[in-house]
């Protein structure tokens, strides 16, 4: 199974799981909402996370390899990707690209328009909020 195969199960169900691997190797689980990346040159999963000092940010930052699932709402199918995370934020990307993607981020990973950007805007750079774009290596599910 390739990334392309599930690209629009993830572009349609938002909800997901993160597993990241702590320093001993065991695996951090987390919720996540995710998407399909909306970036030029990206064709993965995405989510964001919007606390920079998360133990799944430290994780990836430490140890880039994860994976992430999407699940469909009546929890009947499903797709995994695991790969290796590449993150954006405030402190490796220009203040307003960072802005720009986070808004581009939000649309893919929801169906909705939020409805007042700028306190996003200002909520997501008080939360230190990191942009996390996963390089798909290996792809399964159960897609019907």
């Amino acid at each position: 199974m390739e990334f392309s195969d599930v690209r629009q199960f993830f572009a349609s169900n938002h909800r997901g799981v993160i597993n990241t691997f702590r320093r001993d190797g065991s695996a951090q689980t987390s919720i996540v909402v995710c998407g399909v990346s909306p970036f030029e040159g990206d064709d993965g999963p995405i989510f964001v996370t919007v606390r920079g000092t998360s133990y799944k940010v430290r994780n990836l930052r430490r140890n880039g390899r994860c994976n992430v699932m999407a699940v469909a709402e009546d929890w009947r199918q499903f797709a995994v990707v695991e790969g290796t995370a590449t993150l954006a934020d405030y402190h490796n990307t220009d203040a307003e690209e960072m802005r720009v993607k986070l808004r581009d981020a939000f649309m893919a990973c929801g169906d909705n328009e939020h409805p007042d950007w700028e306190e996003y805007d200002r909520a997501m750079v008080q939360q230190d909020a990191v942009i996390v774009t996963l390089n798909p290596a290996r792809v399964y599910g159960l897609i019907r």
